[in-house]
This record gives structure tokens, C-alpha cells and sequence, in this order.
């Protein structure tokens, strides 16, 4: 016999280019799917269209300033963020919860390369949030009433938080094997950000990754000087930086990841440098100067007579403005009806967003401040003060009313209204329609008696055209310092108030 000689039998092996990769996306893909279904991510994202939706519907929305509405994209992700990082780490401790972390040993892909699929879920989380971020602030950008500019790099922290959030929770899985740490981590997340609320313009603040403001003020664009872009830079550099870690702790490819690394946390390091800066000299001298001599930097139009003078991004207002002035104007008596005004727009700039100081009133004869918020009360409320510049001459002698003539100058503000019972409402200061109270106004405000409201009431009771022509058959009475509450009734024959007439 022969012997046939056998070679022993060798397993073919084949190499695919970035099959390893493709599986790293497959498990992405199956990742992302299950965390975007999650109950915690589900109801975060629920929440988050709702609040979105809510807020979307008041009065003044319709008449949203830009660079406050990128800003107002930012609070809400928090709670995805959050929700994300609870399901993240949720995710990457499966297989130690089921005990089955000895059986991935024999699977194609590598610890660090699952958890690379699970960062990559992260960004998918994150860039659902952009979606929402830009559905929410494109909402407000097409209003017919918007004015300003938005800042992308404001736009971007609603999901560079997210997917903060979502990197954090995957280190932490790394670190520690335990499904306790991710709620505390939370709880822990949650008490800075709210010890950070409000604390200034400082330095540290910016460390946070959503950075609000104390005041509502709405300022020109130009002005703002928030480090947008550093931050935005920042956050950045930290998401990366937190990805990066959690792939060395899952046992990374330690050269390329360190040099990455370094990379990140280079660029962590200058956003965190630039967005620490104080407020450069150029912008205290802007600020100043829109702030105190808004005369420089306005362009006035003249509309019916009147004068209207506006920051740039405020000009399309000017319209709304008009209106409301005419509406003011049609109900007054005398020299008022035809009276031209000069409304100027003013903001106190000089302390950024920071600040919240109140308006000085003007001594410039029949000059009205209007500010650079628009909608809801400040409707009234700017209705209030030309009604008031009318009767009194100038604002700050306007103040000083504290006799009868509130009830024309409160006529004249609110009367023209499809609602003025409404208008009467929210421009008080406790919203309410009956006793006393005060009257808001873009700069210092006025004060309304129990008995002068009871007048107003009953004058607003009456036909518009039948009231109308009552105010004007009397208005130099009327408007004459010194009358009383009850001499006023008297020239508007409608019933003697019985409430009280004394002013604060």
C-alpha cells in the first residue's frame, strides 16, 4: 500500500476592510434605536415638545426677539440630557446586571468598540435634540413679528448637552460597575446646576453647560456679548473628552485615544479660556453709549405726525407702535387728538443681560419710552404711558398724577382695545379690575384708587361711541390737575364712587 501523505488542514481566514467597523455600526444602529424608545428618553422628549408647545402659544410669542429665542432652546434639553444619561449608562451595564460579561470575550468586537457603538447612540440622542432645537427656534424665526438674529453657537448647546450627558453616563459605566451611581450622578447634576443659577457674569458659570441669565431683559444683538462660540466650543471639547476616557477605561487602542485625547481636551482648555473673559472695552463703550445717547445709533421714521426712533433690528416694530398710538390718539379730546408724539425706544444696557434696572422717566416734552420687548402686557403697558405723556406733557410729570385724571389717561389706554376690561387687567399691576392698584408702564408706573377704578369701569361699561363722545365734551375738565375721582363721575354723569380716593 501506499501511504498517501495528508497536510493538515488549515482554517481559511479573510480579512474584510472595516468589517470590525461595520459591526461597530450595526450595534450603534441597534443601540440608538433602543435608547431613543426608552420610557425615560421617551417622556424627557415628550416633555420637552409639550413645554416647547406651551410656551409657543402665549400672547407674546408672536412677537419674539431672536437672540432671546436661540437662548430659550437651551433650558429644556437638560431634562433629555439627563434622561439620556440615566439610559446610557442603563445600557452599557446590561451585560453585568444579566451576567453575561464573560460571553462577549468571544465575539468579534472588542469591549471599546461596543462602547464606541454606544457613544455613537449618544450623538444620535444629541442630534435629535438639534432637530427639535431647530423646529422650535424656526418656529419663532417665521413669526410675522420677529426681529433680531439668532446665534448658531447658542443653538448648539441644547444637543451638545445631550450628548454630554449621554458621554457621561458611559464613562461612568466604565468606571463603576453599579446601577446606583447614574440616579445620584443626576441628583448631583442637578443641585450645581441649580447653585449656578443666577450667580453672574463670572468666569465659572460658563463651566456649566447651559449658562442663564437674572434678568429678561432683551437687548440688541450686538450688545449681548455672551462667549457663545467659546462655549459652544467647550462643550465640545468636554463631550469629546468624556468619549474618548470611556473608550481607554473600556481598553482602548491607548496611542491613537491618548493623542485624541489631547487633542480634546486642548480644545476644552481654549473654549474654557475664551468664554472666561470679561466684558471687552469696545462692548462697555457700545453698551454705553446705546444705553445713554440711543439718539446715535437709532433711525426715527415719522408716521401720522409722530416720530418713532428705533434700535436697527427694531424697525419693523414701528408699525405696531403706530398703531397703538393711533388707538390712544382717536379717543382723546382737544389738543390731544391731533397731538404728535416722539416715541423712543430705550434699554439700559450698560450691565449686559445681567442687569435689570428700571427705566428713568424722560423730562422731554410728549417723548414716550417704548421698550425692546413687544406682546402681551407690554402692550398695555406702553398704551398706558402714551396715554399719559398725552394728558401730562412729559413722563416724568406723569408719575406725579395722583388725582382724578387717571381715569381719562386710563380711558385713553385702554378703551381703544377690543378688550379693554382685559388690557385693564393685565396692565395692573396684581391683575385685577377692581380696588386699587398699580399701573405698569415701561419706566416708572402709576397708581390707580379704588374710587378711580370704579369710575373707569363704569365708563367702560358704556357704548364705546357714547363714551367717546362724553370724555371729549369734557375733556379740558377732565384733564385738569386737581379734579377728583367723584368730580370726574360727576362730568361723565355716571354714578358717585364709593370706594376710596387717596393715593400711596
Amino acid at each position: 500500500m501506499t501511504a498517501v501523505a495528508q497536510k493538515p488542514m488549515v482554517a481559511e481566514t479573510r480579512t474584510e476592510p472595516g468589517g470590525s467597523w461595520a459591526a461597530v455600526w450595526a450595534l450603534a444602529l441597534f443601540e440608538s434605536r433602543r435608547l431613543l424608545t426608552r420610557v425615560p428618553v421617551l417622556l424627557a422628549f415628550a416633555l420637552y415638545l409639550g413645554w416647547t408647545v406651551w410656551r409657543g402659544d402665549k400672547a407674546w410669542g408672536d412677537f419674539p426677539a431672536l437672540q432671546d429665542a436661540d437662548r430659550a432652546t437651551q433650558g429644556t434639553p437638560l431634562l433629555v440630557g439627563l434622561a439620556v444619561l440615566l439610559s446610557v449608562n442603563h445600557a452599557a451595564l446590561r451585560s453585568h446586571r444579566h451576567g453575561t460579561d464573560a460571553h462577549f470575550a468571544v465575539l468579534v468586537l472588542p469591549p471599546w468598540r461596543r462602547t464606541a457603538a454606544r457613544a455613537l447612540s449618544a450623538l444620535a440622542a444629541a442630534l435629535v435634540t438639534a432637530v427639535c432645537v431647530a423646529v422650535q427656534f424656526g418656529r419663532e424665526a417665521l413669526r410675522p413679528g420677529a426681529v433680531g438674529h439668532g446665534s448658531v453657537a447658542e443653538l448648539l448647546v441644547g444637543p451638545l448637552t445631550v450628548l454630554l450627558f449621554g458621554l457621561l453616563g458611559l464613562l461612568v459605566a466604565g468606571l463603576v460597575r453599579s446601577a446606583l451611581v447614574a440616579p445620584l450622578l443626576i441628583v448631583f447634576c442637578l443641585f450645581l446646576f441649580v447653585a449656578s443659577t443666577g450667580t453672574g457674569d463670572g468666569g465659572t458659570q460658563w463651566l456649566m453647560p447651559v449658562v442663564g441669565e437674572a434678568s429678561t431683559n432683551t437687548l440688541p444683538t450686538d450688545l449681548i456679548g455672551r462667549p457663545a462660540a467659546s462655549h459652544a466650543l467647550y462643550l465640545t471639547g468636554l463631550a469629546l473628552s468624556l468619549g474618548l476616557l470611556a473608550l481607554l477605561v473600556t481598553g482602548g487602542r491607548k496611542p491613537v485615544l491618548l493623542a485624541a485625547l489631547a487633542g480634546a481636551l486642548a480644545l476644552t482648555t481654549v473654549g474654557a479660556t475664551g468664554q472666561s473673559g470679561g466684558v471687552p472695552p469696545a462692548l462697555a463703550k457700545a453698551r454705553e453709549r446705546a444705553s445713554v445717547h440711543p439718539e446715535q445709533v437709532q433711525t426715527c421714521v415719522r408716521r401720522d405726525g409722530s416720530t418713532y426712533c428705533a434700535y436697527p433690528e427694531w424697525e419693523p416694530r414701528v408699525a405696531e407702535w403706530a398703531r397703538v398710538v393711533a388707538g390712544v390718539r382717536s379717543l382723546a379730546g382737544g389738543a390731544a387728538h391731533e397731538r404728535p408724539v416722539v416715541v423712543r425706544q430705550r434699554v439700559d444696557a450698560r450691565y449686559g443681560l445681567s442687569g435689570d434696572a428700571a427705566l428713568e422717566s424722560l423730562k422731554r416734552p410728549y417723548e414716550v419710552t417704548v421698550g425692546t420687548q413687544w406682546g402681551g402686557n407690554r402692550v398695555p403697558e406702553f398704551s398706558a404711558a402714551v396715554a399719559a405723556v398725552l394728558i401730562a406733557g412729559d413722563e416724568e410729570t406723569a408719575t406725579s398724577i395722583c388725582d382724578g385724571r387717571i381715569v381719562p389717561v386710563m380711558w385713553l389706554a385702554v378703551g381703544w382695545e377690543s378688550e379693554p376690561l382685559d388690557a385693564l387687567r393685565r396692565v395692573r399691576l396684581n391683575d385685577t379690575i377692581t380696588g386699587s392698584d398699580s399701573v405698569l408702564q415701561p419706566t416708572n408706573g402709576l397708581f390707580m384708587t379704588e374710587a378711580q377704578t370704579q369710575v373707569l369701569r363704569d365708563l367702560l361699561d358704556l357704548p364705546r361711541g357714547e363714551a367717546t363722545a362724553r370724555v371729549k365734551a369734557h375733556w379740558a375738565e377732565l384733564t385738569a390737575p386737581g379734579v377728583t375721582a367723584a368730580g370726574a363721575a360727576r362730568l361723565l354723569d355716571l354714578p358717585a364712587p364709593e370706594g376710596e380716593d387717596k393715593c400711596l
